[in-house]
């Protein structure tokens, strides 16, 4: 029997391990965050909220997490692009927030790139399992931007501040392995193996003592969802009021134009990758 077709770039799936799967599923766009898919990722989350069973697992389908913001429906807004930018980071941090409030733990599995607002989406998680392979880089600053999805909110509280300067200001970029090292991800596995490890860990987890888990979760988010909260506000803000001037503009239609790639010479975007788009 074939299976349905989806063009829904976000979906829940259920499975009878009691483990309730989030997954990005718009594998040719790097699933990256236009407004379309962070309205997505927004209401797939509310809804994961509302039931999610024993313990939620958020991955992606194809060979990159999440590459970030779409550059390619950011540009060309003109006076437009801070309004747009702005939607795009308030939809994807209603979903941050969302699932940081979760009272199940929430497992997150990293292939490939996880670029700008895909690093916060990946931090979010309690445990965070990333391939071997994996490639972390923040990228905003190249493009004349500033993080959003949280990223400036978990990375000192997980790294330190020193790192997480390191991380957002020179866009450098850790595979998996050196993620675990930096304490950006729980551990790293083999790429052949994230998917089977991903899931046996949240269903371990659904198949768990269900109120001393989500005890001992509200224990570690005691007191963070509003400073969180606040957070993103600020993020959204700061990142919207950025697109609108002319510098971000500019990088982002040269980043555009050279396809997907940096400027020669251009030292703060030369980590970036054709799939990282913001």
């Amino acid at each position: 029997m074939s299976l349905p077709v989806t063009t829904e770039p976000v979906r829940i799936v259920h499975h009878p391990d009691g483990v309730v799967e989030l997954r990005l599923d718009d594998p040719g766009r790097g699933n990256a965050l236009d407004l379309r898919t962070a309205e997505a990722l927004r209401d797939r989350a509310v809804e994961v909220a509302a039931d999610p069973g024993g313990a939620v697992l958020l991955r992606s389908t194809g060979g990159s997490f999440c590459v970030g913001g779409d550059l390619r429906a950011f540009a060309g807004r003109g006076a437009e692009t801070g309004s747009y930018v702005h939607a795009v980071a308030s939809a994807a941090h209603a979903a941050i927030q969302a699932l940081h409030e979760l009272p199940v733990p929430l497992v997150t599995a990293v292939r490939g790139a996880a670029a700008g607002g895909g690093i916060g989406l990946a931090l979010v998680g309690d445990i965070v399992l990333a391939a071997r392979s994996a490639r972390f880089r923040l990228a905003y600053t190249a493009v004349g931007l500033t993080p959003d999805c949280g990223a400036s909110w978990f990375l000192p509280r997980l790294v330190g501040p020193r790192r997480a300067a390191d991380l957002i200001l020179t866009n450098r970029v850790l595979t998996g392995d050196d993620a675990e090292r930096w304490g950006l991800v729980s551990r790293s596995v083999d790429e052949k193996e994230l998917d089977d490890t991903a899931h046996r860990t949240a269903a371990d987890l659904a198949a768990g003592a269900g109120d001393a888990l989500h005890a001992a979760k509200a224990l570690l988010r005691a007191g963070g969802g509003e400073e969180l909260r606040r957070h993103l506000t600020e993020e959204a803000r700061l990142i919207a009021a950025l697109a609108d001037g002319r510098e971000a503009q500019d990088r982002m239609a040269s980043f555009l134009a050279a396809g997907g790639r940096p400027k020669a010479g251009d030292r703060r975007a030369e980590t970036m990758e054709s799939e990282s788009v913001s």
